[in-house]
């Protein structure tokens, strides 16, 4: 059977699959359209199994939410290369995830996934998406903040997204803190956070440190007090200078604008993910010994 530009083009806007994907499907199934998506659907699904292993480190952070500011997402969607990640295709299915995800209610990736999305699921237009663009591409996770206060939310270039919940204030300075945790990624909102282990720990490592100079030990206990004073405003939001104003602290703001910071979430495109490092020398040297 004679495959006509026009079938081509039914099966491209049936299934969202290549051009060249869509002919040889059609090829192979004698020109039957509903065949030929079943087809390109077993196809995506072998090529996304075999791409599932490949470092999926770059992607972006998309944020969504509801018409009254009240509930929001976050989520980072993966792909291979920078390259892609600007791809219209890989954004409009991160964007499509973010919708989904907040109107899902779940914070499970597992569950988002088995979503109805245009007449399929989310997972299966995860897999066509592998097919058509070439990259693995996943869905690694989600944040959600719900609340009755104020979420203040900041992406930073699709690279690195912030929710933080506050109490009294306004939009403004919501949006302001997260702005500032996106910029100097505090690791809790204030030094009542900080698990006991890990402050023990830091206060260790400070104790060992003074012990070196050979100083007395009320002096030693007097340099690890203001040491650990010092890291604990570093790591935490409200003992950190403002992002916008050095001269006042976080803590300092908020009590201007008589507002507090309930929590905040911080999420950062790859980060944990280890990222395969291409030496070129050590390739270049392997085949010269080759030959």
């Amino acid at each position: 059977m004679a495959i006509t530009a026009s079938m081509v083009k039914e099966l491209r806007e049936r299934t969202g699959a290549g051009m060249m994907e869509c002919k040889r499907a059609l090829v192979e199934t004698n020109g039957d359209i509903d065949a030929a998506m079943e087809h390109l659907r077993k196809s995506g699904l072998a090529q996304a199994d075999k791409k599932a292993t490949r470092v999926a480190a770059e992607g972006r952070i998309i944020f969504a939410a509801n018409d009254e500011a009240s509930e929001a997402v976050l989520v980072e969607v993966n792909c291979e290369t920078d390259f892609v990640a600007k791809d219209a295709n890989f954004l409009t299915f991160a964007n499509a995830v973010a919708g989904i995800a907040l109107a899902s209610g779940t914070s499970d990736v597992a569950t988002l996934m088995e979503s109805d999305f245009e007449d399929t699921s989310l997972e299966v237009a995860r897999q066509t998406l592998v097919s058509k663009i070439g990259e693995n591409v996943q869905v690694r996770r989600i944040a959600r903040m719900s609340t009755t206060d104020t979420i203040g939310a900041y992406v930073h270039g699709g690279r690195i997204g912030v929710l933080v919940e506050t109490q009294g204030g306004d939009d403004e300075l919501a949006r302001d803190i997260a702005m500032h945790i996106t910029a100097l990624n505090p690791a809790y909102v204030s030094a009542d956070n900080v698990p006991a282990d890990v402050l023990e720990k830091e206060q260790k490592f400070l104790t060992e440190q003074a012990l070196e100079s050979g100083k007395p030990a009320n002096i030693v206990e007097k340099m690890v007090t203001g040491r650990l004073r010092k890291h604990l405003a570093e790591i935490t939001l409200l003992g950190q200078p403002f992002v916008k104003d050095g001269d006042l602290t976080v803590a300092k703001l908020l009590n201007l604008k008589g507002a507090s910071v309930k929590g905040f979430t911080r999420l950062a495109v790859g980060e944990g993910i280890e990222k395969k490092e291409d030496n070129f020398a050590d390739e270049v040297m392997q085949q010269v010994k080759g030959g």
